[in-house]
This record gives C-alpha cells, structure tokens and sequence, in this order.
C-alpha cells in the first residue's frame, strides 16, 4: 500500500483518540501519521524487513497504550499513536502485494518479514500493490475521519497527501520505467 494510505489509517486511529480525548488532537494526528510513515523509511535498504517489525511494534505499542490511557500526556499520546501506526503498517503489508518492482506481476512471495521467526509472510494481494486503484479509494475512504475530525494544516496535509495519492496512482506503473538499473 502507498505511504499516504498508512499515514490515512494512522490518522483515523487518531481521530478515535480525539474523539475522547481533543486537548491531544495534534499529538495524536503527529504520532498517528509519523507511526504510520515510519517503516517505509525502509524502502532503500530490505525494505518490509528493516523497518517492518508488526510483532515488536505491536508488543511495545501494550505498555506505552497503557501508559497512555493511565497517564495521558502529548508525549504518551503521540508514542502511543506512533507504535500502535507503525504495527498496522507493518501487518497490512501483508494484504498488499510482494517486493518486486512490478508488484502488479505478481512473482514476489514476500510481503513482511517476521523477525522473530525469521520467515517472510506471503503477499495476500486484497489490494494488488502500491499505487494501485483500490489502494487509492481504501486511502480516500480512510482519510474521512481525518477530514471530519481535523481543520486548518492537518486536513490541508490529508488533501495534498490524496491529491498526491491521486497523481502517484495514475503514472504508477510508469514510473518503474525511470527506476536505476539497481533496484530490478
């Protein structure tokens, strides 16, 4: 899935927590995003596999959320969204597509790495890869809560991120066409 659909679901798991609790709305929307960007950061080194831990990031996401509900702050609020984003984001790679820089071929039998099996979780392909037009409406329809919840520079961040969502989607498949030599 595109970064921007992972942002878009950290963003609503977000708007959940400002919906009980608004005084943390920003450190919320921060944590959400940044949680749900953060393992992509991979994409240059063994990307799903250097920054993707959805089994460490969901077991250190429990005790900051407790922490969180039992003694709020921005910083345990903005943890608490980082980890609990950055875990979906690394699981729901797998319902994605696999590794190869045409993911629409589908050859890649490698979704995420399971760090402490030490095994690869096989592409599920519900959305058939990055870019892809389903990926673009499951980020526009989990966007809405960020755009009903947030004003001012958040939800002018959540429509340059589906206008960008948008662009990226149509020349998807192109763009592996200016890919370096190194990354095929």
């Amino acid at each position: 899935m595109m970064v921007t659909t992972h942002a878009f679901v950290g963003l609503a798991l977000a708007s959940a927590v400002v919906a009980v609790a608004p005084e943390f709305a920003v450190a919320a929307a921060v944590g959400g995003a940044a949680g749900g960007i953060f393992p992509d950061l991979d994409l240059l080194a063994a990307h799903r596999k250097t920054l993707h831990f959805p089994v460490y990031y969901s077991g250190l996401a429990v005790p900051v959320v407790v922490g969180a509900a039992v003694a709020p702050s921005t910083t345990t609020v903005a943890a608490a969204l980082f980890l609990v984003s950055a875990a979906v984001h690394s699981a729901s790679d797998a319902f994605g597509g696999g590794l190869e820089l045409k993911p629409w071929e589908g050859t890649s039998d490698r979704a995420v790495f399971l760090h402490p099996t030490k095994t690869w979780v096989r592409p599920r392909r519900w959305v058939r890869y990055d870019g892809s037009p389903e990926d673009f409406v499951l980020g526009a329809l989990v966007s809405v809560p960020a755009l009903v919840t947030f004003d001012g520079s958040i939800r002018t961040a959540v429509l340059a991120a589906l206008l960008t969502s948008l662009v990226y989607t149509v020349f998807r498949k192109r763009i592996v066409e200016f890919a370096p030599e190194w990354m095929e």
